[in-house]
């Protein structure tokens, strides 16, 4: 409406009559529905019924991150639903009221309606591909938390979790649901205080929480299957993640001998495309209500969800590599919460971010007695880097006596598995007296040796000329990796009468007889030893793992021997492992005592005293100098907020592969970090996320990684 004509409407309605105002209103009324009818191409016969479909198109760009509206046709109006995949045309223009060009590109229906707000030309709707419904309203809502959570766009965290489209496997029906199983046996659960009630809990068909410290043995697939046993018998589902497809096929095994086949599906991506799909719509049908699966079954669309599992997730397996990078753990917290089922976060060893939860009384612990954990433990000998060899073949396999000897006894009585961590790592520097991490005294972030020898902060930038060290007031500085690196070969020479197996990236067993053999393995593709399990067990160059430039250093070392140690049988069975580390540090002491809880615990108190994760949130912010300095000077980050940095990301090695992340070939970047108090992480991943769309929409520089919650950090 023109601006005289507004004038002479008022005029008219402070002076005119009553039928003239009446005749006014209905013509504004009818123009303002006019307007808000969906306007598209001529001749295009539109639904009856909501003709307004709002589209998520596949487009993960961060000033992208909303839904489209497009009109739909009558002719796809009964295929044209909310869930649906469809192809939309993209980007076109508007010419003489009509949409032209534009690219064809995918997306779904989140669902329809009848008026857009959008006031020009409609594009219809190109195709429905399939009738499917394979987005959800209960996964449309944790894609959407989880990419807030992680400044993502929702687009990427629907990418991860629906696969790709099968038709093959979508015309097929899926089977019926299968009556619900009867409830497990108690069975090994027994063994901890709290593990019977909690089978009962999940049968009622509460949603009880728990941190679930398991014993050592080989009984930990049997005790996730009976829990997921449990949910299914008070006819609610259940979802188990596992960190590989070899703990997954353990796991599918033992469920299926619990309650048969037909009620549970496998998810790996072992299966292949059109099956793992066949598979994934037999969940989103509710044909079956249980899933065991690795990273990507974190989003299956089980109905009905009564319990959410996870084993150990401070397997690096857990973090997803795709943007924008989420972590199992707390997405299944998430659904936790959203769908009100029944939680369980398992493993031999313990994360900090487990003991969190515990502390702070989200979840109960569900451990065992000190009793029963000596009963099924081996005995644990330490043995320091300079213990020397007294014996000609400890000396010819570079190994103290004590480790040497612990060897030639287990292959007495069976098989003998030696873990190598694997090459590369590189070294941290700590106090020469009393090896205390060397820590910035403005962040608390790790020291590096830069040129000639100076020192300076990782995470903030910061030299450090005179650094003394808090805990004894030393001033040397060694690199913590020293030591002769044992391998595979040089135990062959020492041994050779015996047989000897390798288990590593390029061949991971998944079993070994139990007859007396060698098995030399990486940390996490040891093999399970068939009967009573290992002899004994030889941990070799400690400082490799406790070296790595990793706040969780200390935390992984100890979760990779208690995996390794955990195959070997118990100490009234003579079972012995030993590990080359020096005796007096904590991770040694905790594996010793067989106490991962413990070193938890501890480890969550050093980080509150100093502000690291999971008490306080951390961003990542990487890419070039200029871009990264003016991302974070624009973003409206949450007060009190703390950037550390800017510092030169390391170059990747020319030979090794580019994994996410790494900087784009021949380019030097920077990475800052932003560290936020409790409570204040949906603030800075807002800030952030809000900070790289406007850039986008600006066009103004290169593009800048952010990553929530880096796993990285020195």
């Amino acid at each position: 409406m023109s601006r005289e004509n507004g004038r002479s409407e008022v005029g008219v309605e402070a002076s005119g009559t009553g039928e003239q105002l009446a005749l006014i209103r209905e013509a504004v009324r009818e123009k303002k529905a006019d307007r808000a009818k969906p306007r598209t191409w001529r001749g295009a016969e539109l639904a009856a019924e909501l003709p307004v479909a709002r589209v998520l198109v596949d487009k993960g760009l961060v000033h992208l991150d909303r839904y489209f509206d497009y009109a739909v046709p009558a002719a796809m109006d009964a295929e044209a639903q909310p869930g649906v995949r469809v192809r939309v045309r993209f980007g076109a223009g508007e010419k003489g009221g009509r949409r032209e060009g534009g690219k064809l590109v995918s997306g779904f229906i989140v669902e329809r309606v009848a008026e857009s707000e959008y006031r020009g030309v409609l594009a219809p709707l190109a195709q429905v591909l399939s009738p499917e419904r394979v987005l959800s309203p209960e996964l449309l809502g944790l894609c959407r938390a989880v990419a807030d959570r992680y400044a993502g766009t929702l687009a990427d965290v629907v990418q991860l979790a629906v696969p790709p489209r099968r038709a093959r496997a979508e015309a097929k029906p899926s089977p019926p649901l299968l009556a619900p199983n009867p409830p497990p046996e108690v069975g090994s659960w027994a063994r901890y205080g709290a593990g019977a009630g909690f089978l009962s809990a999940l049968t009622r068909g509460d949603a009880p929480r728990a941190v679930w410290t398991a014993l050592p043995g080989a009984t930990w697939p049997q005790e996730l299957a009976r829990a997921a046993a449990a949910a299914l018998a008070g006819g609610r589902g259940a979802l188990v993640v596992v960190p590989d497809g070899r703990a997954a096929a353990r796991v599918d095994e033992a469920l299926g001998e619990l309650i048969g086949e037909g009620r549970h599906v496998l998810l790996t991506a072992d299966a292949g495309p059109e099956e793992r799909y066949r598979r994934w719509l037999a969940v989103s049908r509710g044909s079956v209500r249980a899933v065991i699966g690795t990273r990507a079954a974190m989003f299956a669309p089980v109905a009905d969800l009564g319990l959410v599992a996870l084993w150990d997730d401070g397997d690096s397996s857990h973090s997803d590599p795709h943007a924008p990078q989420p972590h199992a753990r707390e997405v299944l917290i998430q659904r936790s919460v959203n769908e009100r089922a029944g939680f369980l976060l398992g493993g031999l060893s313990c994360t900090v971010e487990a003991a969190q939860l515990v502390e702070t009384g989200w979840a109960r612990p569900l451990t065992a007695e000190r009793e029963q954990v000596r009963a099924a433990a081996p005995l644990v000998r330490t043995i320091g880097e300079g213990d020397e060899a007294r014996d000609a073949a400890a000396r010819a396999a570079r190994l103290p006596s004590m480790a040497w000897q612990v060897v030639r006894d287990g292959l007495t009585r069976g098989p003998v598995l030696v873990q190598v961590p694997r090459r590369g790592y590189a070294p941290r520097l700590a106090c020469e007296r009393c090896r205390t991490p060397a820590r910035c005294r403005a962040c608390a972030g790790p020291l590096e040796a830069q040129e000639a020898g100076a020192l300076a902060c990782a995470w903030c930038g910061r030299a450090e000329p005179d650094w003394h060290c808090a805990e004894c007031g030393g001033a040397r500085l060694r690199a913590q990796i020293v030591g002769a690196r044992r391998t595979a070969e040089e135990l062959g020479r020492a041994f050779p009468a015996v047989p000897v197996r390798t288990s590593g990236r390029d061949h991971v067993l998944t079993t070994v007889p139990g007859a007396p053999a060698l098995v030399v393995s990486t940390p996490g593709a040891e093999p399970v030893a068939e009967g009573d399990g290992y002899a004994a067990a030889l941990l070799l160059d400690g400082w490799a793992l406790l070296g790595r430039p990793d706040l969780r250093a200390g935390e992984e070392a100890l979760r990779r021997w208690l995996g390794a140690a955990a195959l070997v049988r118990g100490q009234a069975a003579g079972g012995t492992v030993a590990v080359i580390a020096e005796p007096t540090l904590r991770p040694v002491q905790a594996l010793v005592r067989w106490d991962p809880v413990g070193h938890a615990v501890r480890e969550l108190a050093e980080r509150a005293e100093l502000g690291f994760p999971p008490v306080s949130r951390m961003a990542s912010v990487a890419g070039r100098g200029e871009d990264v300095a003016e991302l974070l000077r624009t973003a409206e980050l949450p007060p009190g907020a703390e950037v550390l940095g800017p510092v030169p990301l390391p170059v990747p090695d020319a030979g090794r592969p580019r994994r996410p992340g790494d900087p784009p070939p021949g380019e030097e970047w920077e990475r800052a970090l932003v560290r936020v108090r409790p409570g204040q992480g949906a603030a800075l991943a807002a800030a952030l996320k809000a900070a790289r769309a406007a850039r986008l929409v600006k066009r103004e520089g290169e593009a800048v990684r952010v990553r929530i919650d880096p796993p990285d950090l020195g």
